[in-house]
């Protein structure tokens, strides 16, 4: 339903992909399967973008409905918190969307106690959610290399980003819109370390289709730090495109975009009830949709690969 609601508000399926972190092939995807699945079409494609059908119309009206009438059952206070109510066990890796999400859970759901731990790598997450230690965790996994756990644990995804590169300001390429990676061959690249779910193996595979293999390369994921090594023109990495770079750093999008990662939630099964999860899953879409909003660099690339370069699906 949110996905029918955000095409037509967009009014093209690749913009309503960017909005919800999905790709334009994905979405297009499953729009086919949604139309297939009420018999009938619900847009009509022009060169310009789509447009509601007149069923369409109505089978979106109906859909505001529901999604309203859901999103005031997540957003209504249960009451006093419970005596004796163990915590929500949230699991966590380094994210922007953290304090937003605290945010967001205690102004909707104040009964819902949350102690939250935080780790570097999704695998660790995965372990620790394997052991019972927690109950829901926020991580990521990247196309191609979904998630591998045990029928102990479920996971969902919340949105799917390209990846950027960071650069220093007085870089040769900084004039570029977008930069190939190839371009970026001789650099001496500062790469995450191991999260246990896909990465740095995505990386590389990205640079080998790319025609190198990086040979100067530092492991190092302390961001603070690693803003201020690119901000002296020590080197360039690979970011999320919520980034907000400090003075001296320029994020810019891949050519191509050769690097995808998704971002997920995980949870135990019978360890969270499903109001929660859903409580989780929906202020983790609300905050991490705002954010990506909220990216300049992001914004400009989504316009021109979404309005421009591809034509709507």
């Amino acid at each position: 339903m949110r996905v029918l609601c955000a095409i037509a508000d967009f009014g093209s399926v690749g913009r309503a992909a960017a909005a919800l972190g999905f790709t334009q092939p994905a979405l297009s995807t499953q729009l086919r399967r949604i139309e297939r699945l009420l018999g009938d079409g619900l847009f009509v494609r022009s060169h310009t973008g789509v447009e509601l059908t007149a069923y369409g119309a109505r089978v979106v009206s109906q859909a505001r409905e529901i999604l309203a009438r859901a999103d005031a059952l997540v957003r209504r206070p249960a009451g006093p918190p419970a005596e004796g109510v163990r915590p929500l066990r949230l699991g966590v890796t380094n994210t922007p969307v953290l304090p937003f999400l605290l945010d967001a859970l205690r102004t909707a759901s104040p009964d819902l106690p949350v102690s939250v731990s935080s780790v570097y790598a999704t695998g660790d997450l995965l372990a620790q959610l394997e052991a019972g230690e927690l109950d829901a965790a926020l991580g990521v996994d990247y196309p191609g290399l979904p998630l591998r756990h045990s029928p102990a644990l479920v996971h969902r995804a919340i949105n799917t980003v390209p990846i950027f590169v960071a650069m220093p300001a007085g870089h040769p390429l900084a004039h570029r819109v977008e930069v190939p990676l190839e371009e970026l061959s001789e650099e001496t690249w500062f790469v995450a370390s191991d999260d246990g779910v896909g990465w740095p193996g995505a990386f590389y595979d990205a640079c080998r289709t790319a025609g190198f293999h990086p040979v100067d390369v530092h492991e190092f994921h302390v961001l603070d730090q690693l803003q201020l090594m690119i901000a002296k023109g020590l080197g360039v990495t690979a970011v999320q495109p919520t980034l907000r770079p400090i003075d001296g750093v320029l994020v810019k999008p891949l050519a191509g975009a050769p690097l995808w990662q998704r971002h997920v939630l995980i949870w135990r099964t019978g360890a969270v009830d499903a109001p929660v999860v859903e409580a989780l899953h929906h202020h983790a879409v609300h905050v991490h949709r705002n954010l990506l909003a909220q990216a300049p660099h992001l914004q400009r690339w989504v316009t021109r690969a979404y309005t421009t370069s591809r034509p709507p699906r």
